[in-house]
Parts: C-alpha cells; structure tokens; sequence
C-alpha cells in the first residue's frame, strides 16, 4: 500500500519566509562589508590621488574613482595599496612627500622615468620590500630616509647623478633582509657605514661610480655579498683588501680604478669566485697562487698595479689581463731568482710598500733595485730601509741573505720583535732598529755585531754577546743618527758608532774603533769610473739601436736615390703646416722614403691593389725580408686640412697604443702632396668583405664572428681608458675591422679618432664617421663621448648576427635601416622572429642559438638612444668573453682552430646572477633579456635588466 503525503500550505509560507530572510542578511552582510572597504581605502586613496595628480602625463587608466582599479596598482583584500607598477612611462614630475603613508605597500617601482625634486620618504613603510626608484631625475634627500624598513629585501637608487652628495644611513641596518642594494652613480659621498654584519642576507651590493672614499668596512667580513661593484670612485676607497678572504660566498668582484693598496689576500676559499676586477689600482706583492687554482673564475684584470713577484700563470680558459706596469720579476711563468725570493717576503714583513714595487723591477736585485746594494759577486749586502715610516714587521726571511753586512731599519713604524735568526748571519756588522715600535728581548748577536736600539720603549731585556753583557737602557742606547751609511758599512770600515761615543752606552757589543784608508777611498772612486763608464755604454748601444731602426728605411731610400737619381728620402719639413705635430717614436712609427714605398710595392701596381676608398688606395708590399706590409696612398685630393689632419691623427694615436687587437703603424711618407702610412699586413682583409660576401669569400661561422666581436670589443675598450690616454674612435664598422690569418680582428683606420673627455662629459666636434653608425646624440648634436663607438659596435654587432648592412638602400625604407628594423625584433620578444632574423649561413644548433640570443640582446643595450644607458666597452668585454669561452657546437663538426680557448668549460652558475637596475629604450616596458633567461616582476618588467654597466 503506498502512502501519499501532502504538504501543507503552511509549509511552503515557512521555506519562502526562511529564503528570503537568509538572502536579505547575505546581502546586508556585503553591504556592510562593502562600506568597511571603502572606509579602510579612503587615506590609500587620498594619496594616490595625489599621485596622480603629481605625473605628467597622467599614467593610462588612473582616471576611476577607485585606485585599486588603476592601472599598474595592486591593493589587498581589505582595500590598501600593496603595489605600484610605473617603469619606464616617460613620466615626470615630483612625487608627493606622503607616499610613506602607503602603509601596506610591499613593492614601488618608478625606474626609468624623469622624476624629479626630492626622493619620495621611504621611511617607517614596515611592509616595503621592494623599491626601484634608479635611472630618474631626483634632486634631493629626504630627512629621514631608510630608516625603519623592516622588510625591505631589494633597493635600486642607480643612476641619479642629480642628487646632492649624499652618504649611506646607518639605519640602514635596521633592514636586515636586503638582498639587493644598487646605489651607483648616483652621487654617494664619504664612507661606506660599518653595518653589513647587520644585513647577512645582502648578495648584491653596487655603488659603482660615485666619490665613496675610506676604507672597506670590517663587516663585509659578516655580510652574505657574493656580487661587489664599488669600481670607479672619483677619488677612489683605499687602503687593503684584506677583507675579501674572509668572504667565501663572493661571486663577482669589481674593484677596479679605486686606490687599493698592499697585495692581494688569499681567495682560495672563495670557490664561486668567476670574475675578479682589480685593475687601475695601487696593488703591491706576488698574486697568491692559490688564485690561479679557482675552480670557477673566468675572467681576472690586474693590469695597471705594481704587483711583484713570479709571472702568474693561470689555465687556459681564464682571460687575463696583467698590462704592462706590474713588476713581475720575469715575462714568463716561473721561480724568482732565491735573493728576490726573499726580498719579497721581507717586503711582505713591511706591507709591501709602494716605494719598493715601484723600484725592484726585473730579476736581479742588484740592478738599481731601491735601498739594495750588492758586491761584486751578485749578493746582498746592505738593506737600507731607514727613514721610510714603513710600518710592519722585521721579517725573519732577512736570515736567508747570508752575505748580509748592513740592515738599517731605524725611524719607520716597526712592530713585534727582532727576530733570533738574525744573529745566525755571519758578514753581519750593522743592525739599527732605533726609533720604532719593538718590543720583546734583544737577541744575542756576536761581539763584531752594533746593535742600535734607541727609540723603542717596549724594547727591554738584555743585548748579551759572546765577551760581555750590557743592559743598557732605551734611552741609553746610540740615536739614529749616529747610524752608519750603507757605504760605510758596506766596506767593513765601519762596526762600531760612527760620530756618536764609542763603546759605553751605545747598545754596542764589541764596538770597534776604525778608521777609513786611503785604499778604500782610491777603490771607491775606481768603482764609480767604472760604474759610470758601464751606464754610458748601455745608454750609447740604446741611442745607437733606436737611430738604427729608424735609419734603416732612410739608407734604403739614399741607396735608391744614388742609384736611380730620386730626391732621397722627402722628411717633414717644419715650414710646413701639416708637419709641425708630426714625432717620430720609438717602435717603428718613423718616415719612409717613397723610393722604398715604391719598390716595395712594384711601383704601386694595380696588381697590389688591397682597397679604394675615400682617402685614396691602399697597396700590397713585401719587404725584402719576406714581410708584408700595407700601404694607405692618400692622393693629392686629401691635402686639404681635413685630409692632412686625418694624416697627422693616425700617426698620433698609433704612436701612442700599442695593442694586439688595434692594427700597428710601421710608419708614414710625405711626397709632395701625397700621404702615406705604412702598417703592418692582414692578410684576410676586411670584416665586411666576409659578412656581405664582397669578394665570394666563405661565409664567418658563428664560432668565428663571436670571436671577432670580442677581440674588437678588447680593442675599443683599450682604446676608451687602458691607454695612456683615452680615445674615441668615431668610425667603427666591418670595413674599419680588419683579419689576419687566424681571423683574429684588429680595428684600423684612426683618421677621425678624437681625445676622449674626462669623466662623463661630451666633446663638441665637427660631425663626422659613417651614416647608419652614427649614434643618435652625436647626429643631432656634434657631442661625443665613448658612448658613440659603443652604439657603433652595437650595429657591428646587428650586422655580425643578421649579415646586413647597416644602411641597405635595395631594401625598402621601413627596412633599410638596419638599427632601426632590428629594434622591431627585440620588441617582438620571442626566439622565432630572431631566428628570422639571422644570417641564413649560420643555421644554427640550440646551443649556437642560445649564444646568439646573449649577443642580440647585448647589440640591443649598445644601441640604446640614450648614452647613459649603453654599457660601458669594459662590460661589452665581459659579457662577450665567457661566450667565446665556453662556446662550442653540440655538432661534431668542430673545428680544429680554438685559438688556445678551452672551449669544454662551461659559463660559471654565478653569471646568472648577474642582476643590474640598467635598461635600453629599445626593450618594451613590459619585458626584459637577461643573459640566461626572462625574467618578471609583479609588475610585469624585472626591475633589474643588465648587470652592472660599468668597465671591466
């Protein structure tokens, strides 16, 4: 039997009355919940609105009533704002004092625009954790800043040079999660604060280009940095590098063009340690050999320093540069000789003074070496460090010099104690080590032994010898300047006081009374005859050997002259104008007859032809020795001032550089109207003859092109500051870009080279080099800085990867500029429309793609229309030098030729670490290349593009 159930009408009133009633309250409760939010907002969005009114123009979708719809604003739950997103808008303006009341905002990221007035107050915002704020116009510190962010993990402040001088706040301690700190160019004054043992999670740590002078904080010792750039100080930090061996963790550390003195600490605990820059500063003593066994490093600049001791000698795939001043004791990897050995070690004792690096040069310490003076059978004898406020320690090493006589150390700073092995030396008549800072016993020196210990309170104990025991007092004790002159004691004529009493209280044991014989005074002169005689020899067969090398060419031409009846050899003329800054230098740059020229060149055959251009023809010849040589003919249509300057140019700079990447001048012809210049041969002729297919040449593998790019890059920045003085070359490109047989690059033709300004300032010249290489600055204005060879080699770099030329007028205008069409690809931010983009030869493997894709992104930062935000070609060298470095195809076509580069290493983990607050107008807002991988912020852009920019 079913049972039927009825519902009562009662019921169905009950559930609709239940329903509505929940509704009601559910819409009740989002009412109320929607006024508490617009309630909790209302301060967030006095501000922004504030903000927005501050900008010009007003940032794209700030015109709702409601910010947390804005675009590029992120707010929370409750209605506060947590993040502004505003890089690189072309936004100015001043930003209001009251962004600080931003309580909740966790991530500020203005970079990239042309704020201006006051830095916004960024103190007491305990949620901060990011601020990016580089690249802008700021005008002036806020009071307080920096302090009270608790959270703060990144903070970029580069590139605001308009900011008054400034130091770092100590309150800066109080954000003990920073990571990041990017602070360079941005006018940071005085000492770094000692307060990185407070900040141990900070990686990365720029001031880079600023005036922060003193000393590097003992704290460094505490922090977690891995990645150091404090190079290029106006003036510069100084004092030791110490610090750096306490720091494991350390990745990256650029050092360089500061005041750094004393050596180089012990790194071998630094096992991440890939790039290591201490070039342009005051380092001294040997470069520890526990550096060269790092198993990460990659790169290494110690040119520009007076570092001592056995030629390093690293593996082959690092790149070093050790320049020319260091003093190392030999040009190849080997020992010192035993005597400089421990010359070095007890200039270590004392710090390794600057005055001794200067001095002791070469191998044999006999040869000129400072306060070192030897017999006649090679060994030292006389160590005259007296007077030199050297401070340090009295190294135990000085027992190693068995024929030592004399050992002056009177009136420096000296520390510690006398060492006892010091009475083990046989010859030794003379110790003065009055007026310093000794302290502990006086050691048993034997009874022919003066001992002068005046001037040192801490000194105490007794002077005992074999005879007798003394126990003379400090101030007892003989002065300094009673001390015996190394000439002196160098002879034996002297053991005792020289001026100052005789035996009793002098410090003296067995003092001896002597006078000097008239032998020794008649040998002495005979060895200085002898001496002066030796030194005009070496100066005459050095006069004789110079005037040789540059007679050698004048002989040949007056050899022609006689016998073909020629005018001889036609040298400058000081009548004429275009001479009067002409020198002749020592290393080949001299004047050439033409009559050589001539033969040389069978008469400049068409046969010999190299290239034609602008300036005239460039010839073929072969000496008769077998060598080849090139020769620049500047007809009579350059003789013009323009022509004449341009000639006079190339002699000038090429006779100041010498580099193995800029192409050498052999040297130069006047022959009435004509100009010639002489350089050395390049067999495999120019760059662009290979990239553009000019003379059916075979296409550059990639391997070989990155190579190229490197060596120029080496080349330029040499050019920029390594040099004695800095240039601006003004006409970089393929057909300037020469290759020998390796296809090795070396850059030429310096006709249109300018003196590079000092700092950041431009030059103002007439314009001049190549359309399509013209920087955009330099177009419009005529100003230069190095700024404009670097967007050059930023098109060299386009044309390297794309084989097009930078200006290609069979192509139609949307197109023909190659600059411009490739700043399309960057835009388009994907692998496809670069692999479009290629030269079709290079077809290449993932691997080869991945190297191409680093190279396209850096052509796009040179080729940024704004200078500042180019790299500098020190950069350039470092980013290009790991490519090459580790750079290999996957295919087994590998060539033979790897030009010594072990090309089985791999780029260092580190360098994906490389994080920089730098980027280019060429790359969109919303993205950025890295030199591993994109990367994102919350905002859609990294707030760090490029590593650092500065030069390596």
């Amino acid at each position: 039997m079913v049972e039927h159930h009825q519902t009562h009408p009662t019921n169905f009133s009950f559930l609709f009355l239940l329903l509505t009633t929940s509704s009601l309250l559910h819409l009740s409760s989002a009412a109320s919940t929607t006024v508490a939010t617009s309630i909790a907002s209302k301060d967030d969005a006095t501000v922004m609105s504030k903000l927005a009114k501050s900008l010009t123009p007003t940032p794209a979708g700030w015109s709702t009533f409601n910010p947390c719809d804005w675009t590029g604003v992120a707010c929370d739950s409750s209605g506060h704002v947590t993040s502004i997103s505003l890089s690189s808008k072309s936004l100015s303006g001043q930003l209001p004092s009251e962004l600080n009341l931003l309580s909740h905002l966790k991530s500020l990221s203005l970079q990239r625009n042309s704020l201006s007035g006051p830095l916004p107050s960024l103190s007491n915002l305990p949620s901060l954790q990011q601020a990016y704020l580089d690249n802008n116009n700021f005008t002036s510190i806020p009071s307080p800043f920096l302090t009270g962010l608790t959270s703060l993990q990144t903070l970029s402040l580069s590139e605001n040079p308009n900011l008054p001088p400034w130091t770092l706040p100590e309150t800066l301690a109080d954000s003990t999660t920073l990571t990041t700190l990017y602070v360079g160019n941005s006018n940071l004054v005085g000492t770094m604060p000692n307060i990185f043992a407070s900040l141990p999670s900070l990686q990365n740590l720029r001031l880079s280009y600023n005036n922060v002078t003193g000393a590097l904080p003992p704290s460094f010792a505490k922090s977690g940095i891995q990645n150091l750039w404090l190079n290029n100080q106006r003036i510069g930090i100084s004092g030791r590098i110490d610090v750096l061996g306490s720091m494991p963790q350390l990745s990256q550390v650029w050092l360089h063009q500061n005041q750094f003195s004393g050596p180089i600490p012990d790194l071998s605990q630094s096992t991440s340690l890939f790039d290591l820059s201490l070039r342009d500063n005051e380092l001294t003593g040997p470069v520890p050999t526990s550096l060269t066994t790092l198993p990460k490093l990659v790169n290494v600049s110690l040119q520009n320093n007076k570092l001592q001791g056995p030629l390093p000698s690293f593996p082959s795939g690092v790149q070093v540069s050790l320049g020319e001043t260091n003093n190392f004791c030999n040009p190849k990897p080997g020992p010192c000789d035993p005597q400089v050995t421990t010359l070095l070690e007890i200039a270590g004792g004392l710090g390794y003074p600057m005055g001794i690096a200067e001095s002791w040069s070469g191998n044999n310490p006999c040869d000129g070496w400072k306060s070192v003076s030897c017999d006649s059978k090679g060994s030292v004898t006389v160590l005259n460090f007296g007077k030199q406020g050297w401070s340090g320690i009295i190294s135990p090493a000085i027992a190693n010099l068995t024929g030592l006589t004399t050992l002056l150390l009177n009136d420096n700073n000296l520390t510690g104690t006398i060492p006892p092995g010091l009475t083990k030396l046989a010859q030794l008549r003379l110790l003065d080590v009055s007026n310093n800072n000794i302290s502990g016993e006086v050691p048993a020196f034997g009874s022919g032994v003066t001992v002068k210990i005046s001037g040192n309170p801490l000194l105490g104990g007794k002077i005992v010898s074999a005879g007798n025991a003394t126990s003379p007092s400090p101030s007892s004790s003989s002065s300094s300047s009673n001390s015996s002159s190394p000439s002196e004691s160098s002879s034996g004529g002297t053991t005792g006081s020289s001026s100052g009493g005789t035996g009793t209280g002098t410090g003296t044991v067995g003092t001896r009374k002597s006078s000097t014989s008239p032998w020794v005074i008649v040998g002495s002169v005979i060895v200085a005859v002898i001496v002066i005689v030796i030194l005009s020899l070496v100066v005459y067969i050095r006069v004789v050997k110079k005037r040789s090398r540059r007679s050698k060419w004048a002989s040949k031409g007056k050899e022609k002259s006689k016998k073909g009846g020629g005018s001889g050899s036609e040298m400058p003329s000081q009548s004429s104008a275009d001479n009067t800054d002409i020198q002749v230098h020592d290393g080949g740059n001299v004047a050439i007859p033409i009559e050589v020229l001539r033969e040389v060149t069978n008469n400049f055959s068409d046969v010999n032809v190299l290239g034609r251009g602008g300036f005239g023809v460039v010839y073929r010849g072969q000496l008769q020795d077998g060598t080849q040589i090139a020769v620049k003919r500047m007809e009579a249509m350059v003789s013009s001032s323009k022509g004449i300057s341009e000639f006079q140019a190339e002699i000038a700079v090429l006779s100041k550089v010498r580099h193995r990447h800029l192409v050498a001048l052999h040297g130069f012809c006047i022959n009435g109207s004509e100009r010639l210049l002489v350089y050395e041969y390049m067999p495999q002729g120019t760059l662009a003859q290979h990239l553009f297919s000019e003379m059916g040449l075979p296409p550059l593998t990639w391997k070989q092109r990155v190579t190229i790019a490197l060596d120029v890059a080496r080349g330029v920045e040499y050019l920029h500051g390594l040099a004695q003085q800095s240039f601006i070359h003004r006409d970089l490109k393929p057909s300037n870009i020469l290759l020998g047989d390796d296809m090795r690059a070396k850059v030429s033709d310096f006709g249109l080279v300018k003196n590079a300004p000092d700092g950041k300032c431009s030059v103002e010249t007439r314009l001049a080099g190549t359309f399509g290489y013209l920087a955009p600055e330099y177009a419009s204005t005529g100003r230069v800085t190095t700024k404009v060879d670097v967007f050059a080699f930023g098109v060299v770099l386009m044309e390297i990867i794309t084989g097009r030329k930078a200006l290609d007028e069979s192509l139609p205008d949307e197109n023909s500029h190659l600059v411009t069409w490739f700043r399309r690809v960057l835009i388009l931010n994907n692998k496809d429309s670069i692999r479009k983009s290629l030269d079709p030869v290079l077809d290449p493997d993932e691997e080869t793609f991945e190297s191409i894709c680093k190279v396209t992104e850096l052509a796009g930062h040179c080729t940024a229309r704004e200078p500042l935000q180019r790299p500098d070609m020190g950069h350039v060298v470092t980013v290009l030098s790991p490519l090459v470095e580790q750079w290999r195809p996957t295919s087994q076509e590998v060539e033979e030729d790897s030009f010594g580069i072990g090309f089985g290493m791999s780029l260092p983990q580190a360098i994906r670490q490389w994080q920089s607050s730098e980027g280019t107008t060429a790359i969109p807002s919303g993205y950025h290349y890295s030199y591993n991988t994109p990367t994102r912020t919350p905002e859609g852009i990294s707030g760090v593009a490029l590593g650092p920019r500065d030069g390596r």
